[in-house]
């Protein structure tokens, strides 16, 4: 049965959860946008992968489920989960005080930081408002990043919003952005290492104020799903105790 099915029954323990042997769980359904490389993307054949989906299957098979991956648009992401299309979010979301209130998040299972991306030639050393006014500025609509622009940016220069990162290099290709502001991983792989245009990252890492930047990446449930989210947090742990997390983390980032 659905795991749905199971949350509503009096369960004993997190043991519920241990393996498919002592849970008649077949699947959960987990929610996810892409592409948004390295995090989550498909191969060229199809295939969704990344460190999300990666350690996503890892923590499923630990916990002794299967998962199902849903592809859902960040709009819609969250609603989606309270809607019952799937039974999780695991898509880079990041925990903050905002969607404290709708969902209940996992432990942080990923820290990234945010970071300017501009065309190499670009003469901007340091974003402040005063350098970039009159400025187009890209970032992903809905993410904490479009919030941090907005209200720190909004009113001395354009914020073009775009559903994918890829979609933002289609633009900054073609001379449409000034800059881009994106969590650093993304940054990184879909303007620097996928060698999409000649581009550099423009000032220091940024991780504050936690108002926008929050505490990391979490595994999001719905507010009554408790169990469940106390089982991923176990399987995560277990995971960093045993190194298969450090393996994952260094397929895609390298070693810490």
């Amino acid at each position: 049965m659905k795991i749905q099915t199971i949350l509503g029954i009096s369960l004993i323990g997190a043991t519920l959860f241990a393996t498919s042997a002592n849970a008649d769980v077949r699947d959960i359904r987990i929610g996810v946008d892409v592409p948004y490389e390295p995090m989550e993307f498909r191969t060229p054949d199809g295939e969704l992968t990344g460190f999300d989906i990666e350690l996503g299957n890892a923590l499923c098979a630990e916990i002794g489920i299967q998962c199902e991956w849903v592809v859902q648009g960040w709009d819609g992401i969250i609603p989606g989960l309270m809607a019952r299309k799937y039974d999780a979010i695991m898509s880079s979301m990041t925990i903050n005080d905002d969607r404290r209130k709708q969902v209940l998040f996992s432990d942080p299972y990923f820290t990234p930081p945010s970071a300017w991306f501009a065309p190499s030639d670009s003469a901007i050393e340091v974003p402040y408002p005063q350098t970039l006014e009159g400025m187009t500025i890209g970032v992903q609509r809905g993410t904490l990043q479009d919030n941090y622009v907005t209200d720190n940016f909004g009113d001395v220069a354009d914020v073009n919003r775009y559903a994918t990162a890829d979609d933002m290099v289609l633009d900054m290709d073609a001379g449409r952005l000034d800059i881009v502001f994106l969590d650093f991983p993304v940054g990184k792989a879909t303007l620097i290492d996928s060698n999409a245009g000649d581009y550099k990252v423009i000032g220091e890492m940024i991780t504050e104020p936690k108002e926008y930047f929050g505490d990391g990446f979490g595994i999001a449930f719905r507010q009554r799903d408790e169990d469940l989210a106390q089982a991923f947090n176990e399987a995560l742990s277990t995971l960093k105790d045993n190194g298969t997390y450090e393996e994952i983390y260094g397929e895609y980032f390298g070693s810490k």
